[in-house]
C-alpha cells in the first residue's frame, strides 16, 4: 500500500503508527505478550477519533507487502521496543502478528478537509530512503555500542543498523525513519547538533509534528551562545512584546515572562531563549537611553498590551524583573552557563538607520494602541532610532519589524524584500520576517 503523505501535525502531537506502538511497548513492565501488543495497538489506532488507525494500517502493510525477511523485521522491532516484545514468539510468527494487526485496520485514504489549505508533503520516496539510510549509517557506531552495552535483548550490534537500513530501503522511508528515531531514544544514543538539524529538516519535509523527533532524543547540544541565530522566529525583547500583545489572561506578568524565557525554539540549545532575552534587557538597562524612551518602546511594541505606565511600573524596573526571570531560568536549565553578550553589531547600523527612514511614511502618523490611549508613531520611531544609534542595531531592527507587525501598514514587495534581505544579513531564521510581514504585502 503506497503511503499517502499528510500534514501529520493536523492529527498528532507526537509519534504515530507502528513507531508509536513500539514506544508504548518499550515502557511496559517486563516483556509484553501478543495480547498486550494488540491492546496497545488499539490505543494507537484510537488517537484523534480513530485517525490513528490510518497510519498504523499503512505502516503494517508496508512491511507485509515488502520482501523484507522476517528476521530483519524482528531485529528492527526488538530494537525499537528495547527488547520488550518479540513478534517471533507469537504463535503465527512475525508476519502472522502483522496480519492480525492489519485485519482490524481496513485500508482507507483521507480526503482533504474542507477549506484545508496546507499542501501534502511531497518529498520523493527514493530521496527520503537515501536520507534515512545516511542517518542510520551516521549513527551506526554509537548505536552499536549502545546496543552492546544494553542489558535487554541480546542483539548483535551491527545487525540493528543493517535492519533499520533495510526497512527504510525495502519497506518504507517514513516508517524506517520513525523506527530509527525510536531506537535512538530507547538506547539513549547521542545525536550531534548537525545530525539533529538534518533530522528536523526531514521532520519538516514530512509534515510531522516537531516533538516526534526531539521528544526523548539525546541531543548533544552545543553551549549556549548568544551570537548564534538558531531560532526560526523572533527572539529576545522584541519577541517578548508579542507575548503581551492583546488580551492575555494566564497568570501574572512575571509568569508570562517566565513562559517566554522558557520558549526555546526546537533548534536552540535549551536556555537560549532566556539568554537572548537577558542580553536585550541588560543592554537597555546599561544604556544611556532615557527611561521614558524605554517605556515608549515597550508600550508600542506590545501594542499597549501591558501598560506599565498606568500601573506605575518604571521601565527599568520592568527590565530588571525580566532580567531576574531569565537568570532564574538559566540557573535551572543551564547552571554552568555564565552570561556573555556578543559584541554589538555596528557593521549594519547605517543599513538599519536607512530602514528606519524608509519606514517613516508607514509609521510616523500611526496611532499605536487603543485610540483613546494611543502612542504617536513619530515618538516610537524616534525611540527606535535611539536604540539603533546608542544601544544595538540588531535590537533596533527587530523592534522596527515588530512595530510594522503591530501597525500593519501595506507594504510593497520591494519594501518586504528589503526587510528580508537585511534580516538575512543579521542571520535571522526563515520565519522571522515572514511571520509578521508577509501578509502585509500589497498584491498589485
Amino acid at each position: 500500500m503506497a503511503r499517502q503523505r499528510e500534514q501529520y501535525g493536523r492529527f498528532y502531537e507526537g509519534d504515530f503508527g507502528l513507531s508509536e506502538l513500539a514506544g508504548k511497548l518499550s515502557t511496559t513492565a517486563g516483556a509484553a505478550d501478543e495480547a498486550q501488543s494488540l491492546h496497545l495497538a488499539s490505543e494507537v489506532a484510537a488517537v484523534c477519533e480513530g485517525e490513528g488507525a490510518v497510519e498504523l494500517g499503512v505502516d503494517v502493510r508496508c512491511l507485509l507487502n515488502s520482501a523484507l525477511p522476517d528476521g530483519v523485521v524482528r531485529t528492527a522491532w526488538l530494537a525499537a521496543t528495547h527488547g520488550r516484545f518479540d513478534p517471533a514468539e507469537c504463535e503465527s510468527g512475525v508476519r502472522g502478528w502483522l496480519r492480525r494487526l492489519a485485519e482490524s485496520r481496513p485500508e482507507r485514504r483521507r480526503e482533504p478537509a474542507p477549506g484545508y489549505w496546507l499542501a501534502r508533503p511531497s518529498i520523493p520516496e527514493e530521496e527520503l530512503r537515501e536520507a534515512v539510510v545516511a542517518e542510520v549509517r551516521a549513527s551506526a557506531g554509537p548505536l552499536g555500542r549502545a546496543v552492546a552495552e544494553s542489558d535487554r535483548a541480546a542483539l548483535p550490534p551491527g545487525v540493528v543498523a543493517e535492519s533499520l537500513e533495510a526497512v527504510a530501503r525495502e519497506g518504507d522511508g517514513d516508517l524506517g525513519l520513525r523506527l530509527f528515531l525510536r531506537v535512538l531514544k530507547v538506547y539513549g544514543v547521542p545525536v550531534g547538533k548537525e545530525q539533529y538539524d538534518r533530522l528536523m529538516a526531514l521532520d519538516t519535509a514530512l509534515g510531522w509534528p516537531g516533538p516526534l523527533v526531539y521528544d526523548g532524543l539525546n541531543v548533544l547540544w552545543p553551549p549556549i551562545d548568544t551570537a548564534r541565530r538558531d531560532a526560526s522566529d523572533d527572539f529576545g525583547l522584541s519577541a517578548l512584546t508579542s507575548w503581551f500583545e492583546g488580551a492575555w489572561q494566564e497568570g501574572t506578568a512575571r509568569e508570562r515572562v517566565r513562559q517566554a524565557a522558557a520558549a526555546d525554539d526546537s533548534a536552540q540549545t535549551p536556555g537560549s531563549a532566556a539568554a537572548l532575552l537577558l542580553t536585550d534587557a541588560r543592554r537597555l538597562l546599561d544604556s544611556s537611553l532615557r527611561t521614558e524612551t524605554i517605556t515608549v518602546l515597550w508600550l508600542s511594541a506590545s501594542g499597549r498590551g501591558y501598560n506599565i505606565d498606568h500601573l506605575g511600573i518604571d521601565a527599568r524596573d520592568w527590565l530588571r524583573l525580566i532580567e531576574d526571570v531569565c537568570e532564574e531560568r538559566l540557573k535551572d536549565i543551564a547552571p554552568q552557563y555564565r552570561h556573555a553578550a556578543p559584541p554589538v553589531r555596528t557593521d549594519l547600523r547605517d543599513a538599519v538607520l536607512q530602514a528606519v527612514r524608509d519606514a517613516t511614511p508607514l509609521l510616523e502618523d500611526a496611532d499605536i494602541g487603543p485610540h483613546w490611549d494611543a502612542i504617536p508613531g513619530a515618538s516610537t520611531l524616534s525611540a527606535v532610532w535611539d536604540v539603533v544609534t546608542d544601544v544595538d542595531s540588531d535590537l533596533g531592527f527587530r523592534l522596527l519589524l515588530r512595530l510594522l507587525g503591530v501597525v500593519s501598514p501595506a507594504l510593497t514587495q520591494e519594501q518586504y524584500s528589503h526587510y528580508q534581505a537585511l534580516g538575512k544579513r543579521f542571520g535571522y531564521g526563515k520565519h522571522h520576517v515572514t511571520e509578521g510581514l508577509e501578509q502585509l504585502v500589497r498584491l498589485d
